[in-house]
């Protein structure tokens, strides 16, 4: 698979939705980044603030808050057992009490779809991180916009090339309606030239002015289980 520069794809997609990086930086050190995107005052009306177990998404003003089903949830939780879930939306609770009951996230994942909000039908992005820097991405969606099919797709990474990350977002690009992700996660460079901060600013740097709305991004050192990590609200 060709080496995809994060920062160009970002900067020609005005609306990739939500997106969800996952991989290896080349000095050993097991990164997530997650961000969302809006174009309604209801989407755009949001913040990120860190929780016990990782973060939430709030509205910034509750005031203008018309609709929370689908724009308010736990997009990061660190489970006790190490862990570590990405998603945009509630199934990162799915997850969560699914692996707490003793099965796997493809088990809890078999029991969603995606979300009920047609025409566009979002599709819910997923991740989890193993303690050892290894990682799943998956993507529930509709078949070609057909609301009465469930497309799931799982991608597995055992061996994470250091200085290479995956991505995987909601949207192809702007539309109406939105038209789903396609493929498989795109295989881009995590190399020696980023560090959280950096990372941090090229991806909020590249992502569309108008529509961007919160990202969070972690740096896990895999040798010491030392992590760091940013949030950056565009409602501050």
């Amino acid at each position: 698979m060709k080496l995809t520069n994060l920062m160009t794809y970002l900067a020609e997609n005005p609306y990739p939705g939500r997106g969800i990086v996952m991989g290896r930086t080349a000095n050993n050190q097991a990164v997530i980044a997650y961000f969302i995107m809006g174009r309604s005052e209801n989407s755009r009306n949001r913040i990120f603030e860190n929780t016990e177990d990782g973060i939430r998404t709030r509205a910034f003003d509750e005031s203008k808050m018309t609709d929370p089903s689908l724009i308010i949830y736990h997009p990061v939780r660190l489970l006790p057992n190490g862990l570590l879930v990405v998603t945009n939306g509630d199934q990162t609770d799915t997850i969560r009490d699914h692996i707490a009951q003793g099965h796997c996230y493809r088990h809890a994942l078999n029991t969603r779809k995606f979300e009920p909000d047609g025409p566009n039908w979002t599709p819910r992005i997923s991740g989890v991180m193993k303690p050892d820097g290894t990682y799943n991405l998956s993507i529930l969606k509709s078949m070609d916009g057909d609301p009465s099919c469930c497309c799931r797709y799982f991608f597995e990474y055992d061996a994470p090339v250091p200085g290479t990350g995956h991505f995987i977002h909601t949207y192809q690009s702007d539309g109406d309606p939105l038209p789903s992700f396609q493929g498989e996660p795109r295989l881009v460079e995590l190399g020696t030239q980023f560090n959280i901060d950096s990372l941090t600013d090229t991806i909020w740097n590249s992502l569309n002015a108008d529509n961007k709305v919160s990202l969070y991004v972690q740096f896990t050192d895999l040798e010491s289980g030392n992590w760091e990590y940013t949030i950056t609200n565009k409602h501050r």
